[in-house]
């Protein structure tokens, strides 16, 4: 047997597959997000602890054998946030999550240091951790003095689990700090922090091994003492990893809380300036781009709340078939937006509204608006070298058959759904976790789901859809020195 653990931002998943990778069973307990100023976003590390203790209690009242038996466990997690530790492992503060804008002022300032996109691949983003410890150390200096470890949330699970300070570089590549075509840390790039490479963990592959369960969380739960722990994966490349996305040029659209469309590379190919991040993948000698949006089924959720109606009702309501543009422009940009505009200031616009736009245009709008925000990834994955010639889709707007079928028009490219099963970020922590625990051929363990539904282009609108984009396209430098 073997468990991944999915640190989310809203829960912690616990999912046990067998060594067929069948899945037995899985658990979840709710983590609260505070947000105690505007841009502000925090969670308490303790709450992640207590979370996974209720899932993996879960599963052992339902399945003590089976988490007898588990060799290998892997971990995967929301990203970027700064987990600050001071002596002892005390926490010092609650983390700074990965959609936390206020050290925009301390990204801005790292990222025209020309070293650090030449380093990283990447824009310093203000979601990254580099600029969160610069607006430590500027708001809250006497705190920035006792820190002594810097941990990324999933790695917060794992000293719990195992008592090693230890990372692995797919979620590392998201900090600012990482030399991410060497796959290491950069001890100049730490420094311009005012942090030096003490104050990180050590880095271990994804699939590698990274620490053994300690005989105290082993009694508590009924798993068997130093049993590996792999290195595991940030949250993208986990989800990744559970598709079977890790071939060169494969790729999935996610429609979560946020939107990501997700490009695996066999070589790093950074470009920053197309607001792409380039991150390691979670396999030796892999890496992957991503296109990020701030706001995906997020834009849908804001939607319900101000007409009140559920969202699925919402989506229903338009039917089956799919109808030109509507008219309406939506920029989707309620928290800032990444790619390709990398600016935490812009907030989302409605445009073209006129007596005509009932609910179910304006739906049509913010769906519309959504997947021309995932347009702008592929534009942004093109220019950075990456052509994708399809994209599986995942999270809960896929669920969506309208939206899938909007998306595909507007990208140009078949949309696949895989067929009923659970491929997330918990099902690729495991195979991590198999992985590690057995030595076992990456190849052979990450291979893709069965493909259940492909959406098609609707040919006759894709003109329609392309002029709707170039109108979408130009509303942001018409808006940006007004709303920002």
């Amino acid at each position: 047997m073997y468990l991944g653990i999915d640190l989310g931002t809203s829960s912690v998943k616990a999912l046990l597959i067998d060594a067929q990778q069948a899945i037995i069973d899985s658990a979840s307990a709710e983590v609260s997000l505070s947000r105690p100023h505007q841009g502000w976003s925090e969670q308490n590390p303790a709450d992640w602890i207590a979370a996974t203790e209720q899932a993996l209690g879960a599963l052992q009242r339902d399945h003590p054998a089976e988490l007898a038996a588990v060799r290998g466990i892997g971990l995967s997690g929301h990203m970027h946030g700064a987990t600050l530790l001071g002596e002892e492992d005390t926490v010092l503060r609650p983390c700074i999550m990965w959609n936390d804008v206020r050290s925009h002022a301390e990204a801005a300032a790292l990222d025209a240091d020309p070293r650090f996109r030449a380093v990283t691949g990447n824009i310093v983003f203000p979601g990254f951790t580099a600029p969160k410890l610069l607006w430590v150390k500027n708001n809250e200096h006497e705190l920035f003095t006792k820190i002594r470890k810097v941990l990324l949330p999933k790695d917060y699970l794992r000293l719990w689990l195992t008592g090693e300070h230890m990372s692995e570089m797919s979620d590392s590549a998201g900090t600012s700090w990482l030399d991410t075509g060497a796959r290491t840390w950069s001890a100049e790039l730490l420094a311009a922090t005012e942090l030096g490479q003490e104050h990180m963990p050590s880095l271990v592959e994804g699939s590698a091994p990274g620490g053994a369960l300690r005989a105290e969380i082993a009694a508590r739960f009924g798993l068997t003492a130093g049993i590996t722990v792999a290195g595991g994966a940030g949250d993208n490349a986990a989800a990744a990893i559970g598709m079977g996305t890790v071939q060169d040029g494969a790729a999935f659209a996610s429609l979560g809380t946020s939107g990501v469309l997700f490009a695996a590379n066999n070589a790093y190919l950074p470009n920053a300036e197309s607001a792409v991040h380039a991150f390691c993948h979670a396999l030796p000698n892999t890496w992957h781009q991503m296109g990020v949006i701030l706001a995906a089924t997020d834009s849908l959720n804001w939607y319900e709340k101000i007409t009140g109606v559920d969202a699925a009702e919402l989506t229903a309501a338009l039917g089956e078939a799919l109808q030109g543009p509507s008219g309406v422009i939506f920029l989707p940009y309620l928290g800032g937006e990444r790619t390709p505009h990398n600016d935490a200031s812009i907030r989302g616009v409605f445009a073209g509204i006129g007596h005509e736009s009932d609910r179910d245009t304006l739906t049509r709008g913010v769906m519309e608006g959504v997947c021309f925000a995932f347009r702008d990834c592929l534009e942004a994955l093109s220019d950075a070298g990456t052509t994708l010639e399809r994209a599986t889709a995942v999270g809960g707007g896929s669920r969506s058959a309208y939206w899938l079928q909007l998306m595909a028009t507007v990208l140009g490219i078949p949309i696949e759904v895989p067929a009923e099963g659970d491929f997330g970020a918990a099902f690729g922590a495991a195979r991590l976790g198999l992985m590690a625990a057995e030595g076992a051929d990456p190849a052979a363990i990450c291979t893709p789901p069965a493909v259940e539904t492909v959406h098609e282009p609707v040919r006759d609108l894709e003109a329609a859809f392309g002029e709707a984009y170039r109108r979408y396209r130009a509303l942001y430098p018409a808006i940006k020195g007004v709303m920002t």
